[in-house]
């Protein structure tokens, strides 16, 4: 969904009665989804009377915001210690530049924070993550390439645990959705985390591109099935355009969006604002 999208929706059908079919066509290919879009469709035609480009773009607003859930701004209110996010996906979505972002993030807001490397597989995972955390002065606990990621994300909670550290993040190694055999491994670990604490990890999130657009919620449904997802993080919003993703993950399978990465640098993170979100499609 690229920013100024209702402004194109207004231009597109300003002047003329509106062509269901081709607005039908626009909707959907704003990566909101099918339903949504139908759902837009639907309150339009109810309506009745002249439908507008002004109309469509007023109705698409106030159905998305009734969609998007608001800000919250106490996400990690919790005396639970160490508050634990176990963060997933596949290859390629910034999802161990996410970790780190996430932690400076965590950082920034007065507490502190534990990075645990548990992507054992992908060649340099361990160091990347390491080298972030030596440029933001955040420790991370690694282990060896090949080993048990599940007993590396134990040994890490119980680490943060003794020295009573707010926060865990765990990075997992990014895997296909499709590979029944890893998705069960990524459940393992989540079965380790529960065992020292039986609320944890207490937010499972997963990370995805913002430019592959409905892959995207395939991908979220696999692994929200695997593990029972309870939020995402897009990333690349700054080189595609588009975030309508964000939309088809809230109303299709109910996982908010909880921070957006806009960019390379640790401050290019922030948590997802549902009203600033809209406002970029003005």
């Amino acid at each position: 969904m690229a920013t100024g999208f209702f402004k194109n929706i207004v231009a597109r059908f300003t002047g003329s009665p509106v062509d269901w079919d081709d607005l039908e066509e626009t909707l959907i290919r704003s990566d909101m989804g099918v339903p949504m879009s139908m759902h837009i469709i639907e309150t339009l035609r109810k309506r009745g009377g002249a439908i507008t480009g002004e109309t469509v773009a007023q109705v698409a607003r106030e159905e998305i915001l009734k969609i998007l859930p608001p800000s919250q701004a106490d996400l990690f209110a919790t005396p639970a210690k160490p508050f634990t996010i176990l963060v997933a996906g596949v290859n390629g979505t910034g999802k161990t530049t996410s970790c780190a972002k996430l932690a400076h993030w965590i950082k920034s807001q007065g507490h502190s924070c534990l990075l645990a490397a548990a992507d054992t597989f992908r060649a340099a995972a361990i160091e990347q993550l390491s080298a972030w955390g030596d440029r933001l002065g955040i420790e991370v606990v690694r282990g060896q390439y090949q080993g048990d990621s599940a007993a590396l994300c134990h040994d890490a909670w119980n680490s943060a645990n003794r020295r009573n550290m707010e926060f865990l993040i765990c990075d997992t190694a990014g895997r296909l959705h499709t590979k029944s055999n890893l998705m069960q491994e990524l459940s393992k670990v989540v079965r380790i985390l529960s065992r020292q604490d039986p609320a944890a990890p207490h937010e499972k999130w997963i990370v995805l591109d913002a430019s592959t657009g409905s892959n995207a919620l395939v991908q979220a449904r696999e692994f929200h099935k695997a593990i029972g997802l309870t939020g995402a993080v897009l990333t690349k919003l700054d080189g595609s355009g588009k975030g309508g993703i964000a939309i088809a993950l809230q109303h299709e399978l109910g996982i908010p969006v909880r921070f957006v990465g806009t960019g390379e640098k640790e401050t290019d993170f922030a948590p997802f604002d549902r009203e600033a979100f809209v406002n970029s499609l003005l």
